[in-house]
């Protein structure tokens, strides 16, 4: 899994927002200034939060952009999903991984492809996991958080596949470290 730009500045200009005082708002210069971006791409950024329904932008001399909703009902998957793309899209996966000989259409292990199934249950599983982080847990210092993460994802939770296809056992990355 690789974390596009849009996805990481997406994200940092959502956290901004939501480090302002209850209420309050911040204008597009002051996110741009505070992340080091340019106005212009601030602006996109802002624009897919506030479609994706993450913000709210209010106009007039007061104006700027706020959280649509609490930052505890923000969960990441959701949010990364709006800023970027699945890691697996099911209806377009088999016409773009085809092969490129004779100008084949259709993938050569159509209705037999066991990656199809890893991938899919790789992509459910972290958008699940990815939803158990909300905005208010970023909001925390960075060795709480690393600690609320180590408990919360080293946790099994009430994951189900639909249709089942892999069982996963626990993450031996998550574990904690010893120092």
């Amino acid at each position: 899994m690789k974390i596009t730009a849009q996805e990481e500045y997406g994200l940092r200009c959502l956290l901004k927002v939501a480090q302002t005082p209850a209420g309050g708002s911040l204008t597009l210069h002051e996110i741009a200034a505070a992340e080091g971006l340019s106005v212009p791409y601030a602006a996109k950024l802002l624009s897919v939060l506030r479609q994706g329904g993450f913000l709210d932008s209010v106009r007039g001399r007061a104006g700027g952009y706020k959280l649509a909703q609490p930052p505890q009902r923000i969960g990441l998957g959701s949010l990364l999903l709006a800023l970027g793309e699945p890691l697996f899209d099911e209806p377009t996966y088999c016409e773009k991984h085809a092969g490129t000989a004779d100008g084949v259409s259709s993938c050569v292990h159509h209705g037999g492809c066991s990656l199809r199934a890893l991938w899919h249950t790789l992509e459910q599983w972290m958008r699940h996991s990815l939803d158990q982080i909300t905005l208010a847990d970023l909001m925390q210092t960075e060795l709480s958080l690393a600690e609320l993460l180590r408990s919360r994802l080293a946790t099994p939770g009430n994951f189900e596949l639909s249709p089942p296809l892999l069982t996963l056992s626990r993450i031996p990355a998550l574990e904690p470290v010893e120092t």
